[in-house]
């Protein structure tokens, strides 16, 4: 696999461009977001360990709250939240435990976190959970970056010549635009779906459109004698 292409997060995670402690204050917090066009930081220990993210989210809860009394239920049913909201450092008004990668992860893996827990950054950690990398939204989108040249030739290696070894030279393989077709025929029709799976699978493929067809191939070398 070529060493350019990103798959796991460390191929496209950037530096921690900003961190706060757990005494930064409120107000510092939201200088530097604004200052570093950023909707979360994360909190870090002395020793480096990520111990909670502050994002725009934690912050606007102390607006939320400001003019009003939380009704009774808010009170029960969102405490978290009103102790946020009061909060004057980032050690108060954090989440945690943080939401966190490893660098090893996958992208995909990266991806469904950030889609569950509804975050837009994730703070990649390493050994003893030290922030090493951020890995954004836009950072995962990088990998949609590929040229169609480079897709058409990992599938033409890791896909057509591994489920079609003997007839690989009657599937054509052409890319446009992230979207990968397939034409040709194959001499078993229950492979069609698995190579449109392992298709999908590569990173910066945006869509598969396969017309591979049941048509059986000639024969690959010359006919046996009578």
């Amino acid at each position: 696999m070529p060493v350019d292409v990103p798959h796991i997060v460390s191929d496209v995670m950037t530096a921690p461009g900003v961190v706060v402690g757990r005494d930064a204050r409120f107000k510092e917090i939201v200088r530097v977001m604004d200052e570093r066009h950023v909707s979360a930081v994360p909190v870090v220990s002395g020793d480096g360990e990520v111990v909670g993210v502050v994002s725009e989210a934690d912050l606007l809860r102390k607006k939320e709250f400001r003019d009003r009394e939380p009704t009774r239920f808010e009170r029960i049913r969102r405490r978290s939240d009103l102790t946020k909201a009061e909060g004057m450092t980032a050690g108060e008004v954090m989440s945690t435990p943080a939401v966190t990668v490893r660098p090893d992860d996958t992208l995909a893996q990266a991806a469904r976190l950030m889609a569950v827990h509804h975050v837009k950054r994730l703070p990649v950690v390493g050994d003893a959970d030290r922030l090493c990398g951020v890995v954004s939204r836009g950072d995962l989108l990088k990998v949609f970056l590929r040229s169609d040249e480079d897709i058409e030739e990992e599938v033409r290696r890791t896909v057509v010549s591994y489920l079609f070894p003997l007839h690989a030279h009657a599937i054509h393989v052409s890319v446009r635009d992230g979207i990968v077709t397939l034409r040709g025929p194959v001499h078993d029709t229950s492979l069609i779906w698995v190579a449109e799976r392992l298709v999908r699978g590569l990173e910066g493929v945006v869509g598969v459109e396969p017309q591979l067809g049941g048509e059986e191939p000639g024969p690959v070398g010359p006919s046996p004698a009578e």
